[in-house]
C-alpha cells in the first residue's frame, strides 16, 4: 500500500509535465494545485492564468474558486476576463491549457455539464466556464480528473470542450 494517494501522485505527475517559462491558463481544482505545485518546485517561471483576470498568480494558498482573492492579491497584474480571452487566449498567447473534468473520452473530449439526459441530469456539474474556448485555442491541453470507470467512458453524457471530437481528421473536416 502507498503513502500517497491517487490523486497526490496524479497532481505530481501533472505538474511534471508543466515546462518552466510555459503560460499556462489554469481550472480549479485539481488543475491549479498540480500547475501551483510547478511553480513552487521544478518550474519556478510557469506563469499561471487565471479566468478571472490575474496573470503571474503566485497564490499561497490554493484558490477555492477563479474569483478567490488570493489569485489577484499575489498576481503580477490583472486584467479584465475579455482581454484574457481575447489577447491571450485566442491570440495563441496560452502554452497549456490545465483543465478538469467530470468525464473525458479516448478522443479528449470532456464533460463539465450532466451526467445522464441534459433535462433531467442525474447529475448537474458546474459547467463549462472558459473549458470550450481554452480546449480550442491553447497550444496544448492537459486533463486532469479522478480516475474511475465513470470518468473514462466510451461516450460523454455531454460534450462540453471537444478535444479531437470523433477522432482523426475531425478538427479540420469542414463543418456543414
Amino acid at each position: 500500500m502507498s503513502a500517497y494517494s491517487t490523486n497526490e501522485m496524479m497532481t505530481v505527475a501533472a505538474a511534471r509535465r508543466l515546462k518552466n517559462g510555459a503560460v499556462c491558463f489554469v481550472g480549479i481544482g485539481l488543475p491549479s494545485k498540480a500547475a501551483n505545485l510547478a511553480r513552487l518546485t521544478a518550474s519556478p517561471d510557469v506563469v499561471l492564468i487565471y479566468e478571472s483576470g490575474p496573470i503571474g498568480a503566485k497564490p499561497s494558498v490554493l484558490p477555492l474558486s477563479i474569483g478567490d482573492g488570493e489569485l489577484a492579491e499575489t498576481a503580477d497584474t490583472v486584467v479584465p476576463t475579455g482581454e484574457i480571452f481575447r489577447y491571450w487566449l485566442q491570440g495563441g498567447r496560452i502554452d497549456v491549457g490545465f483543465l478538469g473534468a467530470a468525464q473525458v473520452d479516448r478522443f479528449g473530449n470532456i464533460n463539465t455539464t450532466v451526467i445522464g439526459d441534459y433535462n433531467k441530469p442525474k447529475v448537474r456539474l458546474p459547467g463549462a466556464g472558459g473549458a470550450p474556448e481554452i480546449a480550442g485555442s491553447a497550444k496544448e491541453v492537459l486533463i486532469i480528473l479522478k480516475q474511475s470507470h465513470r470518468t473514462f467512458v466510451d461516450k460523454l453524457a455531454f460534450v462540453t470542450s471537444v478535444g479531437f471530437g470523433e477522432g482523426g481528421d475531425h478538427r479540420s473536416r469542414p463543418k456543414d
